[in-house]
């Protein structure tokens, strides 16, 4: 993390620079999708064969500016229709909800697994940033629940950058990191958005997709 470039945003020249990128962003989703289509469909056959269930999910997020956001994801988990924040409840502890766990027993099977260490569940949401809901690089989409209880007077700051895909924390720990942790380097990336940054945690996103460290 200390290796990561951060310098302050300035006034001049920023709205139209993450416009910019904002269009940059929707050309790039459309030609990610058509290129990880062939992966998304034979994955999401297979999670749909080994669970006889629906391969494709939605869970309600808070998104950009407190708009509402079904963020898709291919269906690994046993319970993935089980309402978001009743499970935080569940495991929550003083350092906020530890929300997955390297064994997890709710993960359906070894596909599902591989799916989760790679990434390749989070796929779907390229939808999001092509239709504008979502960034490439942005800090995580959380539920209101999270919003209001770990975030507190930092939630409406939170949403004033677009959810994305990758985020700082993915690229410094990944689910190693604690929630408080994880909320911090959000808000970081958040207050100290610049194009230096952003671009380091795009190439640092690949290898850490890759590797599938610390991710589960």
């Amino acid at each position: 993390m200390g290796s990561l470039p951060v310098i302050r945003q300035t006034a001049a020249g920023t709205e139209w620079t993450w416009q910019t990128v904002a269009l940059v962003e929707r050309a790039a989703a459309m030609i990610l999708l058509l290129l990880a289509l062939p992966v998304l469909v034979i994955c999401a056959l297979v999670l749909c064969l080994l669970s006889r269930r629906s391969p494709l999910i939605a869970h309600r997020r808070v998104g950009w500016q407190g708009a509402p956001l079904w963020m898709l994801k291919l269906r690994t988990m046993w319970d993935a229709d089980t309402p978001h924040e009743g499970w935080i409840e569940h495991i929550d502890d003083d350092h906020g909800p530890a929300l997955k766990s390297e064994n997890d027993a709710r993960v359906s099977s070894a596909f599902a697994r591989f799916c989760r260490r790679h990434s390749v569940d989070e796929l779907p949401q390229l939808w999001h940033v092509l239709s504008g809901e979502m960034s490439l690089v942005g800090p995580r989409p959380v539920t209101r629940y999270e919003l209001d209880r770990y975030y507190g007077t930092h939630a409406e700051e939170i949403l004033q950058a677009r959810p994305g895909l990758a985020g700082l924390w993915q690229v410094s720990g990944r689910n190693r990191l604690s929630y408080a942790e994880r909320c911090s380097l959000d808000l970081r990336l958040v207050r100290e958005r610049n194009i230096p940054l952003y671009c380091t945690i795009l190439l640092r996103t690949l290898p850490e997709v890759l590797r599938g460290r610390n991710s589960w």
